[in-house]
């Protein structure tokens, strides 16, 4: 039980044996580093209690040291409590006291007081009383070396176990010219992750000593800046959101509002709308934060009270940082890693790549999320159920996350958490990214306008989901599309808003059993009742291929079948499908495209980037092994040279039998293959004028989705417009006058 400043207590957390000091009541800031009160309190409780492997200095906020620095003061602590002992032997001769008095008085100083509050000022300061003595020693007669014999070994001994200490060695460089009571090579060794009282995860909040920042940019009021650290091909993350940059009082009412609200379970049913939950819950908390500050006579704005009530119900029914990280646009991806408490959050960041960040997520906070994420899902998290799959629906982002548990995981929760774009991606911003030429964007166009199957395929992280997503952008208005996904990622809900007639099926995963969501198979057939709709599949993942397979056959010709699946190349797709999946070999033909993207690494291995590198038609005359047989023919492929996709000498010459396949049911197009060219051409003009245009006026924001399904929708009026007035698709005529359009639209905005 804490009473008073410094009080302590001793916690046992599997491996950890944790030192918890209460400093509520301490005149000081609970800084090691900073305040040598706190040092030598510190020094004087690991005396007492022994080995220990972490400390927690708490005042309004959680100040924790890990293993390291805690064992650099549990040396000291050893070998101040050791000499504290030994020291009575310097003047253990009352006929030797004329020579010790003054030697042990400054002796004793050192050994009492400086050695815990200010150890390498102590070990400084016996250097120089060491030399001091030696000079000094000459001068003496053998009455008085015998009677400091033990004061010069006592003096030696100490200086030589000191300087074995690992915050000796840590600080050798700067103790030449160290002067006693300077603290700044304490600030270079101790550094503790800080956690407000309100939270559970900790943040390291000082910059990395020898870090070099290469980027730093605010998302809100949250400060990112990233370093590249020494030693080491890492990269940091650093982050300081504004919950760590309160005052005392504002602390006070956070830490006050949560005991209260924290009396409150939330039930499944309330996670049912998340972003209705959050709303109710923002309004009690800023509510309740108002009242609780006019009782203590804090006088805030309602402004800081909006900005209070986010902070706090992002840490009791939200994510905590989860949130703050996902907060930032730049960020792809979120590993959790276990043990938590030890290991440190990771993302992948889009213009740094893989960073390690300076928050540390606990194993209490491990299991909230867990726990929400199971009311969020309705699936279950346990031993019979160790993954679990599942969207998280933000304020302002969407994330697909991934948690395992035990016993398929032997150290505990992990969590994987990839960042939905906000908004949907569309082909020109593709463009703009180099994810694919204009070109590549013209032909995507072209076979989905042409009722194509298709696979997007590729490895993990390469954006397959989100191409599939911009596939789905370039369909028009007036069809229907149904979209099957075991955990929600296709922008559907966007494009609904945007007058998308769509219609959402979620599925069994296929990891999750005992579930009574209807299956991935069962969920794809039933759309063959659902009317005439392009199908939209997630990802194929299992025995729904079969179902899928039946669904292309059934709708070629008609609507757009399309969807992702693992493999880096249209052999990888081939020999997933058949051979894992089962789907029969002359099933597999029903695909027509498979659009494969892969990450491009850079020379050095750091650097990657999202790439589609190859668009490839399935033909249909083939037996066994579409590889051998020449059943894949390259459209566009990706040239590492030259970084982008290159048309093949099949495409150019008009040797695609899908394209000519879609031109068959054309009637300006049947037999005339320079007519098809030109409609491609068309379309990837479009795609790079509206890139272009956007660059020249800097209003990025025309490439995004709300106004790209406005210029594509123009685009089709205009082609049917041109074609009844003239007969005939006037490709010239039409891209005249769209981008006639376009010029005049971008002007009112």
């Amino acid at each position: 039980m804490f009473l008073a400043c410094g009080d302590y207590n001793i916690a046992r957390e599997g491996e950890e044996v944790i030192l918890r000091v209460d400093c509520e009541d301490c005149s000081y800031v609970p800084s090691i580093e900073d305040e040598p009160r706190m040092m030598s309190r510190i020094i004087d409780i690991l005396s007492e209690t022994g080995t220990v492997t972490k400390m927690v200095l708490s005042q309004r906020r959680d100040y924790e040291y890990g293993l390291d620095q805690t064992q650099m003061l549990q040396q000291i602590a050893n070998i101040q409590k050791e000499f504290a002992k030994r020291i009575s032997v310097v003047i253990s001769n009352p006929a030797c006291r004329r020579y010790t008095n003054v030697r042990f008085a400054r002796l004793q100083d050192i050994v009492y007081r400086l050695l815990k509050s200010d150890p390498i000022g102590a070990f400084v300061e016996l250097s120089r009383f060491e030399r001091n003595e030696k000079a000094v020693s000459k001068t003496l007669d053998a009455d008085a070396l015998a009677c400091l014999q033990h004061f010069y070994k006592f003096l030696s001994d100490l200086l030589s176990v000191l300087s074995q200490t690992k915050l000796m060695k840590a600080v050798a460089s700067q103790i030449a010219g160290f002067r006693v009571g300077d603290r700044r090579a304490y600030r270079n060794v101790f550094s503790p992750v800080i956690r407000p009282d309100f939270m559970f995860a900790k943040l390291l909040s000082a910059y990395p000593p020898e870090g070099e920042e290469i980027d730093s940019y605010f998302v809100g009021e949250t400060e990112v800046t990233i370093f590249n650290l020494p030693d080491t091909t890492q990269t940091l993350y650093h982050v300081v959101p504004p919950e760590f940059k309160l005052s005392a009082d504002k602390y006070e009412l956070l830490d006050a509002a949560k005991k209260i609200l924290s009396e409150h379970k939330p039930k499944r049913s309330e996670f049912v709308d998340p972003a209705r939950m959050r709303n109710v819950f923002s309004s009690i908390g800023a509510d309740l934060l108002e009242d609780l500050a006019n009782q203590k006579g804090i006088t805030l704005r309602k402004k800081e009270i909006d900005a209070l009530a986010e902070i706090l119900v992002r840490h009791t029914v939200g994510f905590g940082m989860i949130e703050v990280l996902l907060a930032d646009p730049k960020i792809q991806d979120v590993t959790i890693n276990s043990p938590m408490g030890r290991i440190p959050m990771f993302v992948v960041h889009a213009d740094q790549g893989d960073c390690m960040t300076n928050i540390f997520p606990t194993m209490s906070e491990g299991e909230s999320w867990a726990s929400r994420l199971r009311m969020i899902s309705g699936r279950p998290l346990d031993e019979a159920n160790p993954i679990l799959d599942t969207e998280l629906i933000l304020p302002t982002v969407r994330a697909r996350v991934a948690a395992i548990a035990e016993p398929l995981n032997p150290t505990g929760l992990a969590f994987a958490l990839r960042r939905h774009r906000e908004k949907p991606w569309t082909l020109p911003l593709f463009i703009k990214n180099k994810m694919m030429s204009p070109l590549a964007a013209g032909l995507l166009s072209f076979l989905v306008d042409g009722n194509r199957t298709m696979l997007v395929a590729g490895t993990r992280s390469a954006g397959k989901t989100s191409l599939l997503g911009s596939l789905m952008v370039e369909l028009m208005r007036r069809g229907r599309i149904v979209t099957v996904e075991d955990t929600l990622e296709l922008p559907s809900n966007s494009l609904r808003n945007l007058g998308y007639n769509i219609q959402s099926m979620k599925v069994a995963s296929a990891l999750t059993r005992g579930s009574t969501e209807v299956s991935a198979d069962e969920g794809i057939r039933s759309t063959l009742r659902l009317g005439d709709s392009s199908l939209i599949v997630g990802e194929v993942r299992s025995t729904e291929a079969i179902a899928l397979y039946e669904a292309m056959r059934v709708g070629a010709l008609a609507n757009l079948v399309a969807g992702t699946i693992h493999g880096d190349s249209p052999y990888g797709v081939f020999d997933r499908v058949v051979n894992d999946l089962k789907v029969p070999r002359t099933s597999f033909k029903a695909t027509d495209v498979i659009v494969v993207c892969n990450p491009i690494r850079s020379p050095d291995g750091i650097h990657k980037w999202r790439r589609v590198t190859q668009i490839t038609e399935v033909r249909k005359f083939w037996e066994e092994d579409p590889l051998r047989e020449n059943g894949f023919v390259d459209l566009l492929k990706y040239s590492a040279k030259n970084d982008q996709l290159e048309p093949s000498a099949d495409l150019l010459h008009g040797e695609s039998d899908i394209l000519k396949s879609i031109a068959g049911n054309v009637k300006d197009w049947a037999g005339n293959w320079d007519a098809v060219w030109d409609n491609i051409k068309l379309r990837t003009d479009v795609k790079k004028t509206l890139v272009d245009i956007s660059d020249q006026i800097k209003k990025p924001e025309i490439l995004e989705a709300e106004f790209y399904v406005v210029a594509n929708d123009e685009f089709h009026k205009i082609v049917e417009s041109v074609r009844e007035e003239s007969g005939k698709i006037d490709c010239k005529r039409i891209f005249s006058e769209w981008k006639s359009w376009l010029e005049q639209k971008v002007k009112s905005l």
